[in-house]
């Protein structure tokens, strides 16, 4: 997919970094210059641009693009005039990051397709994953459901997925394993990366060490967690 990302700030760059690494198409835009020059590297095409000059964005792909995301996280002028810009030129799909309360208000009348709240989303998944003991990292499916990455308990090592019994007790599905695997960086030290085991199947033996990835409701999810 091809997609534009106007303002390469923290949140903006690392996004636009990340689908480039995905093997999508991403055309970052900032108005400033040493926002830009660190990722020309790193995605398809960085470009130092004002996007509140319409004359600017219209030499863009937008015909091509799949999605726009405005990720202008500091000035509220600019990024409502972007965001205006870009519905104006009709786009395909608009996904605009929001600021604050007002600046929500006002990019909803101008009828973006998806809000976005990169900070206030980061805060949330942070307290559910602290509130869960063993809890390494958890992903949002809807307010009652999770999928979470939790170190597997002693009392499973050494068990297949059907031994453990976790589904028929607890309605909770494993997902996959997750192993982790000591590599040597390009400073010669060794570091952890996750390997992620595929598709598991009953007969899927777990080992010490391994990351369960599971799905299920929050309550289901938080009881299988309190057991010693």
């Amino acid at each position: 997919m091809k997609y534009i990302i106007v303002g390469l700030g923290n949140f903006g760059g690392y996004l636009a970094a990340r689908l480039t690494d995905l093997g999508h198409e991403v055309i970052g835009v900032d108005s400033k210059e040493e926002r830009v020059e660190p990722l020309k590297d790193a995605i398809t095409h960085a470009i130092t641009m004002d996007a509140t000059d319409v004359h600017a964005v219209k030499t863009l792909p937008l015909k091509d693009c799949h999605v726009v995301v405005i990720a202008i996280g500091e000035n509220f002028g600019a990024s409502i005039m972007v965001t205006a810009i870009f519905k104006q030129l009709k786009v395909k799909r608009l996904i605009s990051r929001s600021i604050n309360k007002v600046h929500e208000t006002v990019i909803k009348a101008i009828g973006v397709d998806e809000i976005i709240h990169p900070e206030e989303d980061s805060a949330e998944r942070m307290a559910k994953r602290l509130q869960m003991k063993g809890v390494l990292d958890s992903l949002d499916v809807s307010d009652d459901y999770n999928i979470i990455e939790v170190k597997v308990p002693e009392r499973y090592v050494g068990l297949t997925i059907a031994e453990t019994k976790i589904r028929l007790d607890y309605n909770i599905n494993i997902l996959t394993l997750i192993k982790m695997e000591e590599k040597l960086n390009i400073f010669g030290i060794k570091s952890k990366i996750k390997k992620v085991a595929g598709v598991v199947t009953p007969e899927t033996k777990i080992e010490e060490g391994d990351i369960l990835l599971m799905f299920g409701h929050i309550k289901d999810l938080q009881e299988i967690l309190s057991l010693e």
